[in-house]
């Protein structure tokens, strides 16, 4: 399960464009809480910590503790608004949980056992259709990352949802279709030989039929 975090925040009383201007100026970068059926409250974090976070690569995916006026609310991200230039945070929007919620999250997909695989031995290629997978996860239970077993498999053979076996309370948010999460596939170099190879049988039974066709027409000039 991915680790909780702990943000600390400070009340904010201003709201409008110049406020987190002038908070962002300050280093600290206004954010809100919401959900739980409960009234939004607008906060502010140091700058400093939130990008420390979210370089952890997981922040989006994990619990985030924010601490406000002594009392900590459990939350998880759900959007970062950053600058398009410098990428510098600029706003987060944090979701209230409850105790029993359930919330759908983008879970990180990793291939595991890739040399017991013999395709991939053979010098297939791991086609990766879906790098995430949307989850419907248990608050307290948010995975860090699915593992996909890949033992066994060989060129043309494809990885379903239907194949994955899901940590306890998680389930996939998409329920109408059997999607591929990824493939072995033959790699291109070796589609080409393959290719060069059919073109040249092709191109040596042409030269054969030509060969006939002469020969015949030969024997024919000579009967006459």
């Amino acid at each position: 399960m991915s680790d909780a975090l702990t943000l600390p925040a400070e009340a904010r009383e201003r709201a409008g464009k110049g406020a987190s201007r002038a908070l962002r100026r300050e280093g600290r970068i206004p954010a809100v809480i919401y959900g739980g059926k409960e009234e939004p409250t607008t906060i502010h974090v140091e700058e400093k910590l939130l990008v420390k976070q979210l370089g952890t690569g997981h922040f989006m995916n994990s619990i985030v503790m924010i601490e406000l006026n002594g009392k900590p609310t459990r939350t998880i991200p759900k959007d970062v608004a950053l600058h398009p230039v410098n990428e510098r945070p600029l706003h987060v929007d944090f979701l209230r949980l409850s105790k029993d919620a359930k919330i759908e999250v983008a879970i990180p997909v990793v291939f595991v056992n890739e040399e017991a695989s013999p395709g991939l031995k053979k010098g297939g290629v791991l086609n990766v259709v879906r790098h995430d997978l949307e989850l419907v996860c248990d608050a307290d239970k948010i995975p860090s990352e699915i593992a996909i077993d890949v033992t066994g498999l060989e060129v043309g053979d494809s990885i379903h949802i239907s194949s994955v076996t899901l940590p306890a309370g998680s389930e996939s948010a998409i329920t109408d279709r059997d999607f591929t999460i990824a493939t072995i596939v033959a790699p291109s170099a070796l589609k080409r030989a393959e290719g060069e190879a059919a073109a040249e049988g092709e191109a040596a039974a042409g030269e054969e039929a030509g060969e006939e066709a002469e020969e015949e027409t030969t024997e024919e000039d000579g009967g006459e």
